[in-house]
């Protein structure tokens, strides 16, 4: 298969007080297309700065990060922007969704970003799938935190992501809104046929992927599939 996604020897280090600290330290890893993957570690590993790399989010300090063919490490941060806008969906912890707008309104976001014809039908198609046909006109404040985080899931995959990244998609859930949120995901990903990166601190979870990578103080300890 071929690879979506190839990290070659890379390390991130931000400046601090009296020295530089280094988060990650000559990182390799690929990623074949389609592949579903676990990244796990304690905190303060660098598995959301990986992530983050990863998805052209932030640079790295050495080394190269190619996603779909592009190196990221050249990209200006339009390019970048279009990459992530073209290849890239992102579930996080918090939500992130914007405030001011419906939920039918958040999930229109990215098409409309990317110029989609009939936005308003592709995102309602969506919500219907996350069982939030109801739910079109609520705001987010309106919502639980796992009709939060549905919404968030339709956006992700509303411009059918080649990949997508998951930071902890179940840290402010319950187990039982955990679980129904969790299958929905790998639902609608085998049905994409997207890669999946999953951040997550849950084993359960991890399991549920076909490899999992361990991080240690910045750097992979395991790779197992």
């Amino acid at each position: 298969m071929p690879q979506i996604l190839e990290v070659a020897q890379v390390s991130k280090s931000y400046p601090s007080f009296r020295q530089e600290l280094t988060v990650l330290e000559n990182i390799d890893l690929n990623i074949e297309r389609g592949a579903t993957l676990a990244i796990v570690g304690p905190s303060g590993s660098g598995k959301t700065t990986l992530l983050g790399l990863c998805a052209g989010l932030d640079r790295a300090t050495s080394g190269t990060v190619t996603l779909d063919g592009k190196v990221l490490n050249h990209q200006t941060e339009d390019q970048l922007a279009r990459i992530r806008n073209e290849n890239v969906g992102f579930i996080f912890q918090n939500f992130q969704l914007l405030p001011t707008l419906t939920a039918l309104e958040n999930v229109m976001v990215p098409l409309e970003l990317a110029g989609k014809a009939n936005p308003a039908a592709t995102a309602t198609e969506l919500l219907e799938k996350v069982g939030l046909s109801q739910r079109l006109h609520h705001y987010p404040t309106q919502l639980s935190g796992g009709e939060q985080q549905r919404v968030s899931l339709a956006r992700a995959f509303a411009n059918r992501p080649k990949i997508l990244f998951a930071d902890e998609p179940t840290g402010n859930l319950d187990a039982e809104t955990s679980e129904k949120v969790i299958s929905l995901l790998f639902e609608l990903n085998k049905e994409a046929g997207t890669t999946l990166v999953l951040v997550t601190h849950d084993m359960d979870l991890a399991s549920r992927t076909e490899r999992i990578i361990r991080i240690k103080g910045g750097k992979i300890i395991s790779d197992t599939e």
